[in-house]
């Protein structure tokens, strides 16, 4: 039988997934995932390296797609940052819902999967969304500062992404309500709590202070 032609990352991806929710573990070797699936070993090196190379991708994958159904949506980009990081929310888990039991598999066994390889790409290609949807910051007018809050603002959005994806993975309730309710009441009391309104009223009050040079004595 001649060999498959034109293998995609997509086909090596599905193929991938199959193989580890049927066997429970990683093929053996690429000459053996090659021959099972009908195509030549190099065609899998024009695409990746290893097979951990296909696990970090999966979830990039998975962002990429959550990218690409928002961008069909009209109404998206006219969205604030709290509702566009809502939407982004509510499409990726119903992505990782699509594909739970692979998910299941890819994270098992590991309580702090914050730092796990499988993430690494997930983890900068949502960092750089977070940068970039316009959540409202303090102009501190100090590119070194300003640097360290845009660092400590997309960590701690990485790290709630992640305590999310463990309720998810803990969640029985039905279709995961409970994991909507939860997406839903953590990112608006994040989003309260990162309201700068009032800190920037305090801000501009002290630089009146400073400038007008009010004694209180």
């Amino acid at each position: 039988m001649a060999r498959k032609k034109n293998i995609t990352k997509d086909n090596l991806i599905s193929w991938y997934m199959e193989f580890v929710l049927e066997n429970n573990h990683d093929p053996k070797s690429v000459f053996s995932f090659a021959k099972e699936n009908n195509f030549e070993e190099v065609d899998f090196y024009k695409s990746y390296g290893s097979f951990e190379a296909i696990e970090q991708s999966i979830f990039s994958e998975f962002f990429n797609h959550t990218i690409k159904v928002l961008a069909k949506s009209e109404e998206y980009p006219e969205y604030d940052a709290r509702n566009k990081l809502l939407s982004f929310y509510f499409t990726f888990f119903e992505i990782l819902t699509a594909n739970r039991s692979y998910v299941v598999y890819a994270l098992k066994d590991t309580k702090d999967f914050k730092n796990l390889k499988s993430l690494k790409h997930l983890r900068k290609d949502y960092k750089t969304f977070i940068n970039n949807i316009g959540i409202e910051k303090i102009d501190l007018k100090q590119e070194q500062l300003e640097k360290i809050q845009d660092k400590t603002l997309q960590e701690s959005s990485w790290i709630h992404l992640i305590i999310t994806m463990k309720f998810w993975l803990d969640d029985t309730s039905t279709s995961f309500e409970k994991t909507d309710i939860f997406i839903e009441k953590s990112i608006n009391a994040r989003f309260d709590l990162m309201d700068i309104k009032p800190l920037k009223s305090i801000i501009d009050f002290g630089k009146f202070i400073l400038k007008e040079k009010v004694n209180f004595n």
